[in-house]
């Protein structure tokens, strides 16, 4: 390990194994359905078997693994009525965190906003995918801070993180990053006017759009 590695490396082992493997999951390094070889793991983290297997329970918690007797945990396979379900209630409590949050937006949060949308489309540009993945979460995420209700922040991450192994998938494809860049600019523009109503129109659709091609992805 570097020591700039080892300067950003969390607290406790558990923490440390907890991020790496969420990052693998959410970034499509390990892909629905993978087995997670726990030897091989531990000795690419340079940790035991403890805080792995205690990372892999919260990862368990939290909806990104499963647990089969005899084979061990693997990378959550969702099913095409799960991912539906799950952009459903995001539908929901989204609109509701946007509509709070263009109530509330300044410059200042139209500006790291902003920011974030010059990091997707950078990556975008690049055909970085994880980059992509990771800009385009910072982008919602920092939209729906602003709406200043926490609890549905949480609520509307923990869907998120059930679903970025996917949104990673959706992102190998030239075409789609190009949709989402332009998405993402229409969504700007309508915050831009502090028009609620249009930035919820078009994240509807951007959303919408994300489904339709991963749907085939699930039924393959």
């Amino acid at each position: 390990m570097s020591p700039d590695e080892a300067r950003r490396r969390p607290p406790t082992a558990q923490q440390f194994v907890l991020g790496e493997l969420r990052r693998a999951i959410t970034t499509g390094r390990l892909r629905p359905g993978t087995p997670i070889r726990q030897d091989a793991l531990a000795e690419e983290l340079q940790v035991s078997r403890v805080p792995l297997r205690e990372a892999l329970k919260t990862l368990e918690g939290e909806g990104l693994v499963t647990y089969k007797p005899h084979k061990g945990y693997c990378v959550v396979m969702l099913s095409l009525d799960d991912l539906r379900e799950v952009y459903r209630i995001r539908e929901l409590l989204e609109e509701e965190a946007v509509r709070a949050a263009v109530a509330r937006l300044t410059d200042d949060d139209l500006g790291r906003i902003e920011a974030a949308q010059e990091e997707v489309e950078r990556a975008a540009a690049a055909g970085d995918v994880a980059a992509m993945a990771t800009a385009n979460r910072a982008f919602h995420m920092t939209l729906f801070d602003c709406a200043g209700r926490p609890r549905l922040a949480r609520l509307i991450r923990t869907l998120w993180d059930t679903t970025d192994a996917y949104r990673s998938m959706y992102y190998g494809d030239a075409g789609n990053r190009e949709r989402v860049v332009a998405e993402h600019r229409a969504a700007l523009d309508a915050l831009r006017r502090r028009s609620a109503d249009d930035a919820v129109t078009t994240l509807n659709v951007h959303r919408d759009h994300a489904v339709a091609e991963l749907e085939p992805l699930l039924d393959a």
